[in-house]
């Protein structure tokens, strides 16, 4: 039997095999109770930006650049009020 056969079988076999083990590891690691605090971070990962967005926009119309804002735009008359 030359090289190239004998490691095409012991991929096709034992190589199948310890890939598939190290699957079912990370799986199981992802998945333990004390890893679920990082999940439910990475869950949050998409709304970072989103957050921060929020919080700088809770002034309720009180902080300089919005009076400044709101004036601009009841000059124009495209305020609401």
């Amino acid at each position: 039997m030359d090289t190239y056969s004998l490691l095409r079988e012991i991929a096709d076999s034992w190589g199948l095999l310890a890939m598939f083990l190290f699957f079912l590891a990370v799986a199981f690691w992802a998945f333990m109770p004390s890893q679920s605090n990082a999940r439910k971070e990475a869950s949050m990962i998409p709304f970072k930006d989103y957050e921060t967005d929020a919080k700088k926009s809770s002034c309720a119309g009180t902080c300089d650049a919005c009076k400044g804002k709101n004036a601009a735009q009841k000059k124009e008359g495209l305020s609401d009020e």
